[in-house]
């Protein structure tokens, strides 16, 4: 199904009596939709899971870094849930690598109340939750040099010159908002930051859509260049590669005369 059509039926399928869906239900038939491209255009096994479980992580953990040690959660069906799920590539061998971690977040309802002519509430904590799964997949992808981490965030709470943006700015490890920071930088990848897109206006469907897609096919294309494309699939695809992936993937770089995608500046008609 061609993107058009795909952007077509989500918008259909999300219009309920008028209304657009929660925004975290949103994203989840949004990550699906983009799901489904991918495997259309790469010719690629994509697994999507609703959350992952602290003991899987630690496991994981221990047999990637057997010299550290790592503390078994006190409760063992603990787990980290993003809205959006966490999207694997899956191997010929079973193997799975993640691709795409998204979340949303609105905060903020002063707007409202006072156009009702109440007082102001104290800003909420979305941003502090976000935190504590940012540091859980950090940790988890500290193997690759990529971060597909994407969150969106909506409401007054995220105006220019709130001082809110600023808690997102520290998460983001002082990386500059509502830019795209899948592959990690600086000395040896130390920097894997994510990419955070915030501001006070609902983010449209198709923006969300868009940098979804372009962040997980960014991280298909990271692994067939690290472990090969025959690692996934059968034969060699050819297909259109938007990013170029350096030797030692550590980092990307775009094509001569592209720039770096940036939102939030310009408004789009799309709902």
């Amino acid at each position: 199904m061609a993107k058009s059509d795909q952007l077509r039926q989500l918008h259909e399928n999300m219009q309920l009596n008028g209304k657009s869906k929660h925004e975290d239900e949103q994203i989840k038939e949004i990550v699906k939709a983009v799901k489904n491209e991918l495997e259309n255009d790469l010719g690629v096994k994509l697994e999507l899971q609703e959350k992952v479980l602290l003991t899987d992580i630690i496991t994981f953990l221990r047999e990637k870094f057997p010299s550290v040690s790592f503390a078994n959660p006190s409760v063992g069906k603990s787990y980290m849930k993003p809205d959006g799920g966490i999207t694997y590539l899956v191997a010929k061998n079973g193997k799975k690598y993640p691709i795409l971690i998204g979340e949303v977040k609105n905060q903020g309802t002063n707007d409202k109340r006072i156009k009702e002519g109440l007082k102001k509430q104290a800003k909420g904590n979305a941003v502090e939750r976000l935190g504590k799964n940012v540091i859980g997949f950090r940790t988890y992808m500290l193997t690759e040099a990529i971060f597909p981490y994407v969150c969106f965030g909506d409401g007054c709470d995220f105006e220019e010159g709130s001082s809110i943006l600023d808690r997102v700015l520290t998460i983001a490890m002082f990386g500059a908002l509502n830019i795209d920071h899948t592959a990690n930088c600086g000395q040896n990848g130390l920097f894997n930051r994510g990419s955070y897109y915030f501001r006070d206006k609902e983010w449209t469907i198709k923006e969300i859509y868009d940098i979804l897609y372009d962040v997980a096919k960014k991280s298909i294309l990271y692994y067939f260049s690290k472990y090969g494309e025959n690692t996934f699939i059968n034969g060699s695809l050819t297909i259109k590669r938007d990013y170029t992936i350096l030797e030692n993937n550590q980092n990307f770089e775009l094509k001569a005369g592209e720039k770096p995608v940036e939102y939030g500046e310009k408004e789009s008609n799309e709902q």
